[in-house]
């Protein structure tokens, strides 16, 4: 049972979705995002209700250990796995950025990951 003021971080987290993180609570470190509806959200400020019938995308939707996502795959070929913490956040919104622009510039990619905090 979902209720009206579950946050969709409880409820994906709840579910077994431990890929998404809770770091700050408030919107600003980005190691809950997720994509919805094809847009990448702060799963700890959004509530459960407003994805109703909604697409959600996990890091867990992207790819497997044995066969991860081409994006999953060039974060560890860069070594950016250390913690591990704020990957899936990371992951997922430059997937995001990449559904809408297959070739995007550099600042583009800036601006993208901009609300993704690391803090190794």
């Amino acid at each position: 049972k979902i209720g009206p003021n579950d946050f969709l971080i409880d409820v994906l987290r709840r579910e077994g979705y431990k890929g998404v993180k809770r770091g700050c609570d408030e919107g600003t470190c980005g190691t809950c995002t997720i994509i919805v509806n094809g847009k990448a959200v702060k799963s700890c400020i959004m509530l459960a209700a407003q994805v109703q019938n909604g697409k959600i995308t996990t890091i867990e939707g992207i790819g497997t250990r044995e066969k991860p996502h081409p994006i999953q795959q060039a974060f560890v070929d860069a070594g950016t796995v250390q913690c591990g913490f704020c990957i899936p956040g990371m992951i997922l919104s430059a997937k995001n950025l990449l559904d809408q622009n297959s070739i995007p510039t550099k600042e583009d990619v800036k601006m993208a990951l901009d609300g993704n905090l690391c803090r190794c």
